[in-house]
């Protein structure tokens, strides 16, 4: 072994050479555990850490592509910031999001006080627990194909609330840095000094992408190479000059990525340089590993489990008691808290921002990534666990439920006094149950709109159509719907294919229309040929395959199209 440790440390290329090793070794054992590959290069981090294997020893090289790999990162994350999209999920997000994270730092910074961690460790600690995972979130929800779902947005729209935050903390801390963070004069000073930085550096910026940037983008996209060149250019000189002016090289990344947002080769570049990103941060992750000591772990996991769990428990209650309060069923506010048990990739950036500047020490960096470590790998567990979980605990969820009179009750009360006879009952008001109801109605057919988003209720409500809150899943709730003179029940429930369980809410469907005596005709949209037939042999009349009665539509449109030129 002292052979090979020998070898490595003759050339930074050969110890570069065993940590990418280890780092692949390490991602397909994290693969086989069904673990996200953070997590797998944080501890091959820990393992060729100095209090380990020894095997790293470049620390300056290796923190060099750490840089730039988080400004990378955020790079990318500015070209996908829309800020509109806050508006288009709700504001109920926005209150979720900015509720949760004031109770989590302040709670956090209880409990860290609590453990013995000074003032300062504690509030930053705290700091870094109101974080969830972007990366974690969005990859689980889209495998699991629920990032359209209510509790798949709810939770999106918390994580850009909290994307926006880190953002906010990032520059505070910068300027505490830039401070020395001692005296309160000193600090404001250094406050002071930073938004007359920023606005100066935000009037240029702004005014690059008034007048220059599509221009000087639409010219280097003529070479696509050249147009990657300049991309990684902008990123990394805004970054270095954000981090000369005070302003962290964090901030300095993602302003680069928001300025080049609204050209049209976003896309082009963030497909570019996605593989960059996720080479670079690997060693950002093996470099957090390394501040993770082996020989003081003892010490330090206590603590971090203690935490863990705060996070794993309080993070998920908090996230339900603001969504049963602002109206959301107890389903959706479960899987909405599972979701975000966790904290986030950019609270290690953070803390690690907060290590280099002196705020924080060794030992509290290494509690933070054992956290991180722990809830990111209990948290991946726990959501593809969730539906389980859910059934478990969902005697007890009623008190996360609202009890009381709201608009959207208020409504589902006002349709079912009126007894009014609605030729079609459709679940889901997504954009193809919407697309749906618009035909029904524009060929004269009475539609009463089924659906669990509280905002979409009243929306749809508000444009003066007949709609009712409730969920699916509730078969209590078939008891109220006018099914007696109803010709049609139509789920446009998003994609739910993975076979006809007691989780599928179409198969809650069929079950409340059969116990309430429904004699009508049912119709359910599928996304596959399989669950089709499945749902056929359980008595549903018309299934419609929306990707593929669309792409049969469009062959006959072009057929059509052809016999009247010919």
């Amino acid at each position: 072994m002292d052979a090979v440790l020998e070898l490595l440390y003759t050339s930074s290329f050969y110890e570069f050479s065993a940590i990418l090793l280890l780092a692949a070794f390490g991602g397909i054992i994290g693969m086989l555990l069904r673990q996200p590959l953070i997590i797998s290069f944080i501890i091959v981090g820990v393992l060729a850490g100095p209090s380990a294997l020894g095997v790293i020893r470049s620390d300056d090289e290796i923190a060099l592509l750490a840089k730039l790999g988080i400004a990378i990162l955020l790079f990318i994350v500015g070209l996908k910031l829309d800020l509109k999209l806050i508006k288009s999920l709700g504001s109920m997000a926005a209150i979720i999001g900015i509720t949760q994270m004031t109770l989590t730092v302040g709670l956090g910074f209880g409990l860290c006080l609590a453990l013995g961690f000074d003032v300062q460790t504690s509030a930053l600690i705290g700091v870094t627990l109101a974080f969830s995972s972007t990366i974690i979130i969005i990859k689980i929800l889209s495998d699991k194909r629920e990032i359209d779902s209510l509790h798949g947005r709810i939770a999106l729209g918390v994580l850009i609330v909290q994307d926006l935050a880190v953002v906010l903390a990032m520059i505070v801390l910068a300027a505490l840095s830039s401070s020395g963070g001692n005296e309160g004069g000193s600090i404001w000073a250094s406050l002071i000094q930073i938004v007359v930085y920023s606005a100066v550096l935000l009037v240029v910026l702004i005014a690059f992408m008034r007048f220059a940037a599509m221009r000087f983008t639409s010219y280097l996209a003529k070479n696509k190479e050249l147009l990657i060149a300049f991309a990684i250019a902008w990123a990394v000189s805004l970054a270095a000059l954000c981090d000369a002016l005070g302003l962290s090289k964090e901030l300095g990344g993602l302003l680069a990525g928001i300025t080049l947002a609204s050209t049209p080769y976003r896309e082009t570049i963030i497909s570019r340089l996605s593989s960059l990103r996720d080479f670079l941060l690997l060693f950002f992750f093996v470099s957090l590993g390394t501040q993770v000591n082996v020989l003081d772990i003892g010490g330090s996991l206590v603590p971090a489990m203690i935490i863990s769990l705060f996070v794993l428990l309080f993070k998920p209650l908090i996230i339900m008691t603001m969504s049963g309060v602002l109206g959301y069923r107890k389903r959706t506010s479960f899987m909405a808290g599972i979701s975000l048990a966790q904290i986030s990739e950019f609270s290690m950036i953070f803390a690690a921002m907060a290590f280099a500047s002196g705020f924080l020490d060794q030992d509290a960096l290494g509690i933070v990534t054992l956290v991180g470590i722990i809830t990111i790998m209990a948290s991946t567990y726990l959501m593809s666990l969730d539906e389980k979980l859910y059934r478990l605990a969902e005697p007890t969820l009623g008190i996360f439920e609202r009890k009381a009179r709201d608009e959207t009750v208020e409504c589902e009360e006002d349709q079912v006094k009126t007894n009014k006879k609605y030729d079609v009952i459709l679940f889901g008001l997504g954009r193809y149950g919407q697309a749906m109801a618009h035909n029904f109605m524009d060929e004269g057919q009475s539609v009463l709109a089924v659906d669990f988003d509280p905002e979409m209720v009243r929306a749809w409500k508000a444009k003066g159509h007949d709609v009712v809150y409730g969920d699916a899943n509730d078969t209590e709730f078939f008891h109220n719907l006018p099914l007696k003179n109803t010709r049609w029940v139509i789920s446009a429930l998003p994609q739910h294919d993975t076979g006809i369980t007691h989780d599928d809410p179409r198969f809650m469907i069929l079950q409340g229309l059969k116990d309430n005596g429904y004699q009508g005709k049912i119709g359910f949209a599928c996304h596959n040929q399989p669950n089709a037939e499945n749902f056929r042999k359980h008595g549903v009349d018309l299934i419609f395959l929306p990707f593929h009665d669309a792409s049969q539509r469009a062959v006959n449109m072009v057929l059509e199209f052809e016999d009247t030129k010919a």
